[in-house]
């Protein structure tokens, strides 16, 4: 074959027509080499995982240490590690993960199944190019291997495993890895935060107003309760000014406690209604929903008279804010206390979805001691210590 031989010169731009079919084609090319890449690394995280359900489901059927001894997954491990020495994955006690893996899901055959079922029906309301060659992906059939796990990384499964109490909850966290495309830090904070126990439980009007599966994604997104311990005030009768003020200025731990999906969009939005101004607490918007959320919060407990006027809020954002192509805005409402019965009926008449939460564990400054007191309780330890320690010698 012939070489094709040039003078030394630097590689530029040529001087070319370049016109829209060349920028239609070529935008075409660089999809084309993406969707290769995306279906390439999950074809081989989903191989990768297929071999490891099946060295756990090995261990199990095979009653290897029953049959070889004690030391029979060690005696595997040190075998693998010989045969393939730039491999990764083939220590002991990730052999133990995956017999763990296997039985935790096969162990409660018809849990598995019905999970299973669940998830390849999960509506992914992202869809993004990204999303729908996920989606072709899980379609292809790789042997008896769940096929929606192929779309979780071994890292997670790891800790989903370790962490769940039950397959139902195992399916939930798969769940939210493949539709948040959580890290594994994502996964564990999620976790902390008992996604799993809060979801679904916040008293709501949310299937009067969407669509089912909307429906059911909104309450999986809320929470019932939510935790605004990274939130300092200065003394226990706090406004609502100075919880927002303290929730604000620590946006990531605001946003983390919110939830996966949640863009903070700013604080006492202003809206100007029959020349009278009006300010939204907090506004937000979910990736995953495609929706503004307009959040108010009360450091009282619930009052009906609340929701009337989130109710206008809503309303406003979905008039001003809101793109042809977003669904209908949602309002939240954080109050300190609740009575659900008050709650329910106060959603009569609404004609926006609305959902009503509490909070708990805010820090009070006064509580905390400052620095001087923090050295002086020191200085008395110390004391304290030194006379213990005369007492001592002299006996």
């Amino acid at each position: 074959m012939e070489v094709i031989k040039s003078e030394p010169r630097i590689v530029k731009s040529h001087d070319i027509t370049l016109d829209a079919d060349y920028a239609e084609w070529i935008a075409e090319v660089k999809h084309r080499y993406r969707s290769a890449q995306v279906k390439a690394a999950v074809k081989v995280n989903a191989e990768k995982l297929l071999w490891n359900w099946q060295m756990g489901r090995d261990l199990v059927q095979k009653k290897a240490e029953e049959r070889w001894g004690a030391g029979v997954v060690e005696q595997v491990s040190l075998d693998l590690k010989r045969e393939f020495p730039d491999a990764d994955g083939f220590s002991a006690s990730n052999l133990w993960r995956m017999k763990q893996w296997f039985l935790f899901y096969t162990a409660e055959p018809e849990k598995l199944a019905r999970g299973v079922r669940e998830l390849q029906s999960t509506e992914i309301q992202d869809d993004t190019k990204l999303a729908r060659t996920m989606r072709e992906i899980i379609q292809q059939p790789i042997g008896e291997f769940p096929l929606p796990f192929a779309l979780v990384p071994w890292g997670q499964h790891i800790e989903i495993v370790s962490r769940s109490k039950s397959v139902e909850e195992a399916v939930f966290y798969i769940n939210q890895v493949i539709a948040n495309g959580l890290s594994r830090t994502a996964l564990v904070n999620c976790f902390k935060a008992r996604l799993y126990e809060t979801q679904g439980e916040i008293v709501n009007n949310f299937s009067e107003h969407m669509p089912e599966i909307q429906s059911k994604l909104v309450q999986e997104v809320l929470k019932e309760n939510y935790d605004f311990g990274f939130a300092t005030v200065d003394h226990k009768l706090y406004e609502e000014k100075e919880l927002e003020d303290a929730l604000t200025s620590d946006v990531t731990n605001l946003l983390l406690e919110m939830g996966t999906g949640f863009a903070f969009m700013g604080r006492q939005r202003e809206i100007i209604v029959g020349g009278r101004s009006r300010k939204i607490d907090l506004l937000f918007y979910h990736v995953r929903l495609r929706c503004y959320i307009a959040a108010e919060i009360k450091v009282k407990p619930f009052e009906p008279e609340f929701v009337g006027k989130l109710n206008f809020y809503v309303s406003a954002v979905d008039e001003l804010v809101k793109a042809p192509d977003d669904n209908p805005t949602i309002g939240l409402l954080i109050c300190s206390d609740m009575d659900k019965t008050e709650v329910q009926w106060s959603f009569r008449g609404l004609s926006t979805p609305i959902g009503v939460a509490t909070y708990n564990n805010v820090r009070i400054k006064d509580m905390l001691p400052t620095k001087e007191q923090l050295r002086e309780r020191m200085q008395l330890l110390q004391k304290e210590l030194r006379a213990t320690k005369r007492l001592l010698n002299k006996k």
